[in-house]
């Protein structure tokens, strides 16, 4: 019905930039928040960042000030612009809508996860 299919990972070196890309596709109506997660090797699952159909955003407080997310409202897809890269940025990122089918409820979607690894 829903698939959320993440793009833009890969290595990078400490101080670099990504950008990874989440297209949402389906019968979709419309789309509330949007969010980026990621999980490191042996660490629980931490919200980086959630960005409202109307633009207002929230950053775990590890990332503000190096990562932007933003939206395009007519692709259905969401953005996260990541910059001066940590070696503690190495995670699986994920990105997680709440999103509403033609004719359904609101329920969320998480895509599969793309893999950002900073090291030298």
């Amino acid at each position: 019905q829903v698939q959320l299919v993440e793009s833009g990972g890969g290595l990078v070196q400490p101080g670099g930039s990504l950008r990874l890309s989440c297209a949402a596709s389906g019968s979709i109506f419309s789309i509330n928040l949007m969010r980026w997660y990621r999980q490191a090797r042996g660490k629980e699952r931490e919200l980086v960042a959630s960005i409202a159909w109307g633009g207002s955003t929230q950053y775990t407080d590890s990332v503000k000030g190096r990562f932007t997310i933003s939206r395009d409202n007519s692709k259905n897809t969401v953005y996260l612009q990541m910059t001066d890269l940590l070696p503690e940025d190495t995670a699986v990122y994920y990105c997680n809508a709440d999103i509403r089918l033609v004719n359904s409820v609101l329920r969320t979607y998480w895509g599969q996860g793309t893999q950002v690894t900073v090291s030298s």
